[in-house]
């Protein structure tokens, strides 16, 4: 179902950015004596792709295990869904966990389930629905991305990486939720894999009006989804914008980052619109030394 789902919304505008669905304010995270953020302030708002980027060890899946209520911030406040969610009862919780999915870093699928239970897993633990129905349910999400349904009884040992991660998505897409967390969505992929993934990723936004966040290191897939892209450094976010915009910023990660000759590649493959807007040394030849 991937390329005609591709082909129906390749016209269709995508979701419009509206209210904000994630609201970080004054985070503090602290492990002992360790401070992984200070002051942090995070937003996504409804229809947006936003990127969270990074040094390693800077926060960015803490960030997303503290929204998604699986680690509580030291301080400061988290709404979901215009829910604080240190403030709202376990039912309250349940039905908003239900709102969002979760692609976990190479799949995280159940080695001992088969492809068509993964999917299943969360429909289950919502509640008694008819064998029949359920079915159909996992057999359209497969569908939906790129799946044949010939696979549905395979276990997870038998797929590709790629075909591994499709289910992920389809798992994480079984409760039709409005918002989408990806975790490094296409680490260890091949380049062919991580470019009809990206496809697959935006034929979806497109398709189900989806708010997605992802924490990446792929500049192509973050050039190429990103609605704004969020830099994390020095504890904080320093910048959530437009990736030319974030670009421009003066700060030793980001220049390291983005106009590096990996950086400028994938900035340069940006609309020329887009990148009328980059500053001078993103548009440097991505074969030239650059004085960083």
């Amino acid at each position: 179902m991937t390329a005609p789902l591709t082909a129906a919304v390749r016209n269709r505008p995508p979701p419009a950015i509206a209210e904000r669905v994630i609201e970080v304010r004054d985070l503090t995270k602290r492990y002992g004596s360790m401070l992984v953020h200070e002051h942090l302030d995070f937003d996504v708002r409804r229809g947006e792709i936003v990127s969270i980027v990074g040094g390693s060890g800077s926060g960015k899946t803490t960030l997303v295990r503290q929204i998604l209520g699986l680690e509580a911030p030291t301080s400061g406040t988290i709404e979901v869904f215009g829910r604080d969610t240190r403030a709202i009862d376990e039912q309250t919780a349940r039905v908003m966990r239900s709102r969002i999915g979760m692609l976990f870093q190479q799949g995280a699928l159940f080695s001992s389930m088969s492809v068509f239970d993964n999917v299943a897993q969360p429909i289950r633990e919502l509640g008694r629905v008819p064998a029949p129905l359920l079915h159909d349910i996992v057999m359209l999400k497969l569908e939906m991305v790129g799946l044949p349904c010939k696979h549905a009884s395979k276990m997870p040992a038998a797929l590709s990486g790629g075909m591994i991660k499709r289910v992920g998505i389809a798992r994480a897409l079984a409760l039709e939720p409005e918002l989408l967390f990806l975790d490094e969505p296409t680490a260890g992929l091949d380049p062919k894999a991580s470019e009809d993934f990206v496809e697959l990723i935006a034929t979806l936004h497109r398709a189900l009006g989806l708010t997605v966040v992802m924490v990446t290191h792929d500049l192509d897939t973050m050039t190429a989804l990103s609605t704004r892209v969020a830099v994390i450094a020095d504890r904080r976010v320093l910048v959530a914008a437009p990736i030319e915009e974030a670009a421009a910023v003066d700060h030793p990660f980001i220049r390291e980052f983005f106009l590096g000759r990996r950086g400028r590649r994938a900035l340069q493959a940006l609309p020329p619109e887009r990148r009328a807007k980059l500053p001078p040394a993103a548009l440097v030849s991505a074969s030239a030394e650059v004085s960083l």
